[in-house]
């Protein structure tokens, strides 16, 4: 019998008695055909049914065996979802290995889990990252992976003291369109980069003041609360009942994410550190405004602000009410647009569209996809594409852009320190959210 039969068959006797397992890699041992790796998916909503589930059941060698929520009906679908992928994978009847937890914390704390894929709302990353860190345990994280600098400071603080493989999950890293102006640009092709523009997809009319809800029966919403303030429940402010497809309600909160200069901030943000070569570094000057809608969905929208960094690029973001995403690197001999998602890239030299990597040039053609990616650093013991440190950089760009937003004015900003110089309103913006004392981030 091989790995695969052992392992299919034990499924299926489990599944006969009604009762999900986990057989832990180390069972296999160093020399298993795959050498398994068990992932735990903790936040089961639209990200983990669109992206995260499918892709990372497909990376050889890697079991979902383990999904969490505090959402029961999101869970138990994700829980159908990954049993049914198995069973057809596998030309099986029935398949029952995965198991469910309400508790991030069992997931966390099982030794039998060797992965973690956090796709929770974006004010329990951090909590969730540190404690995966110091668990040993590796993990992605979704975008964004904090709410302030501070948090994502200590983030990326743990994960460097614990040694564990953390990639922020960010997918634009391996959007050819997206890498290949990248590399265009690092190797010189449109000259010296002298500026960077990017426009933020529109986001939604802000919705104004909710009633008080019932709680839904299937949310322990205490939990999902967690560090954040205890508040009334209304759907407006959490996510659309029995619905996992649309993004959910809580992006718009400034309680729990930071709106568009964070949700797409990411992507280009990093792909801009990128280009520039100023990955574990950012700016110098920060400048900007927008609005705050005084609503329930209180995030900001309709903005524009300014960067220069130290070797003299300058970059600029803008969102308004009818953009769509692009990103543009204009150098000294050429420019290079990236429109859209996955993106359609034109340029002012079209000779560049096709131009493929010389010897001895950057080359980004073959970078793995991002569940592919971290697996790969796992088990090589590297680095991966985008590691926690790097996701921390390029996310604090978009949150001292927003902090510029809030106090007006040019602000100095010194990368190294992570620290705004001579304006202590500012500096005091950048500090890690207010926990209940359970959650705090110690």
């Amino acid at each position: 019998m091989n790995r695969r039969e052992f392992v299919s068959g034990a499924a299926c006797t489990l599944s006969a008695l009604g009762m999900p397992t986990i057989v832990p890699a180390s069972v296999f041992g160093a020399n298993a055909p795959s050498n398994r790796l068990n992932v735990g998916f903790i936040g089961t909503g639209r990200q983990a049914f669109g992206s995260n589930l499918p892709q990372m059941m497909r990376v050889p060698g890697v079991q979902a065996v383990v999904v969490c929520d505090v959402d029961r009906w999101r869970m138990t679908e994700a829980q159908a979802f990954v049993n049914s992928f198995y069973a057809q994978r596998d030309g099986l009847s029935a398949y029952n290995g995965c198991a469910t937890k309400s508790d991030f914390r069992e997931v966390i704390g099982n030794p039998d889990i060797d992965v973690l894929m956090v796709s929770t709302p974006d004010h329990w990353h951090v909590p969730m990252g540190i404690a995966a860190a110091k668990a040993k345990k590796h993990f992605a994280m979704e975008k964004p992976i904090s709410i302030s600098v501070q948090q994502g400071r200590m983030l990326a603080d743990a994960v460097k003291q614990c040694g564990v493989t953390a990639r922020t999950d960010s997918e634009f890293r391996s959007l050819r369109p997206q890498n290949h102006a990248v590399e265009l640009v690092r190797n010189g092709h449109v000259g010296k980069l002298e500026r960077i523009e990017i426009v933020f997809p529109s986001d939604p009319t802000p919705v104004g003041v909710q009633p008080d809800m019932p709680i839904p029966p299937e949310l322990d919403y205490d939990m999902w609360l967690g560090p954040t303030p205890k508040v009334p429940y209304t759907e407006k402010r959490v996510h659309d009942v029995k619905q996992h497809k649309l993004r959910p309600n809580w992006m718009r909160v400034d309680t729990y994410a930071q709106g568009m200069i964070a949700n797409w901030g990411p992507h280009y943000f990093d792909a801009a550190q990128w280009a520039n070569n100023s990955e574990h570094t950012g700016p110098v000057e920060v400048e900007g405004h927008g609005e705050f809608p005084v609503s329930l969905w209180n995030t900001m929208i309709n903005f524009k602000i300014q960067y220069r960094y130290a070797n003299g690029v300058t970059m600029s973001c803008e969102q308004t009410p009818t953009s769509k995403p692009s990103i543009t690197y204009f150098g000294s001999d050429a420019w290079i647009k990236v429109d859209g998602y996955p993106g359609t890239m034109t340029s002012s030299k079209p000779e560049l569209l096709t131009h493929e990597p010389e010897p001895g040039e950057l080359d980004f053609s073959k970078t793995l996809w991002d569940k592919n990616d971290l697996i790969a650093a796992i088990r090589e013991g590297r680095s991966p594409l985008e590691p926690i440190e790097v996701g921390h950089r390029a996310l604090s760009i978009g949150q001292i852009g927003l902090i510029a937003c809030r106090v007006g004015g040019t602000l100095h900003w010194n990368p190294e320190k992570e620290a705004f110089e001579d304006n202590n309103y500012a500096d005091a913006l950048l500090a890690a959210p207010l926990s209940r004392p359970e959650w705090a981030l110690v």
